[in-house]
């Protein structure tokens, strides 16, 4: 989606093109039926041009030897044994609900 060689100035940026236009971030917005006023769009097309300038500088690193990374830190499983264990009493669950039945809660329909 993302073209180069744009037609728009980029402020701040003598001779320099946007890598993302106005025209672009209404057309995404529009896609994810996001409306906004025409300063905000400018404003994410400036945020937008400096994220993917950036990502062009990360591309220019030399990574042919770095394996890829899912997360920061190395971690293993983080989830505890799946244990049986003995569930709270009925009686007890049901104690403070506002209104039961005996075996469960009495909740108001939603439509």
């Amino acid at each position: 989606m993302v073209k180069k060689n744009r037609t728009a100035k980029c402020s701040g940026r003598i001779g320099e093109t946007m890598k993302i236009s106005k025209d672009e971030v209404f057309h995404v917005a529009k896609l994810a039926r996001l409306k906004f006023r025409d300063q905000d769009a400018e404003q994410f097309a400036k945020q937008l041009d400096e994220i993917l300038r950036y990502m062009d500088r990360l591309n220019e690193l030399e990574t042919s030897g770095v394996p890829p990374t899912f997360h920061a830190l190395s971690r293993e499983n983080a989830f505890r044994k799946d244990e049986t264990k003995t569930s709270l009493n009925r009686q007890i669950a049901l104690k403070n609900a506002p209104s039961d039945d005996g075996e469960s809660f009495i909740v108001p329909k939603i439509f």
